[in-house]
């Protein structure tokens, strides 16, 4: 098991291969920011968000916690979006989370594990909602799976109906929000089809399946 040393040692070695590959590559980092995505994923270790989609420090301005969820209170979170929106002008709010998730898993389950349980609660509340479909479902794994991609979607329009995203969109700002997710079984991501870029298109996904 690697120790605190060897994750120095790491580090100085990947700085010198970029160096080496890409002698401006650092200079070009220190100058500025300017990804076009934002990326709000889950804390999960197996999924590193720029890996995945295959790019570079700089270009994903990334956000993550358990079960990738945006709710009202989440300062942090929503600090990042605003940041990510009015500064880095962002064209893209992507949400992703993966397939047998941990923290969607446990919110399912309904079982007490802690100061946890109150951050999983939006999903657990989501799962009720979804209860005839969740059930018709073979076992607890596919159950896991299919409120991995509820929650996605939640999640996705709860980005896009914050203040900061609906200003954006108020002012003309080209902005859109997705929903996908991961999986760890064969590194694809899948597409949801959760594509808002605007408040109308938010209204009308919300009338035609409510959350």
């Amino acid at each position: 098991m690697p120790v605190i040393q060897d994750l120095l040692e790491n580090n100085r070695r990947w700085a010198q291969a970029r160096a080496s590959q890409d002698p401006d590559f650092f200079p070009r980092l220190s100058r500025q920011q300017a990804p076009e995505f934002l990326w709000i994923g889950c804390a999960d270790s197996r999924v590193p968000a720029n890996d995945i989609v295959g790019m570079d420090p700089g270009e994903l301005f990334v956000h993550r916690n358990v079960a990738n969820l945006v709710v009202p209170s989440d300062l942090n979170c929503l600090s990042v979006i605003q940041y990510a929106v009015e500064v880095l002008n962002v064209r893209h709010i992507i949400v992703c989370g993966h397939y047998g998730c941990g923290g969607v898993r446990a919110a399912l389950e309904e079982g007490q594990l802690g100061l946890i349980d109150n951050w999983l609660r939006p999903i657990r509340l989501l799962s009720h909602a979804h209860r005839a479909q969740l059930n018709a479902l073979s076992d607890l794994d596919a159950r896991v799976d299919r409120l991995c991609e509820l929650n996605v979607i939640a999640q996705a329009r709860s980005v896009a109906g914050t203040t900061i995203v609906q200003n954006a969109w108020h002012r003309g700002q080209t902005l859109a929000v997705h929903g996908w997710i991961y999986s760890l079984h064969d590194g694809l991501i899948r597409d949801l089809g959760v594509d808002l870029r605007s408040v109308e298109e938010l209204v009308v996904a919300e009338r035609i399946a409510p959350a």
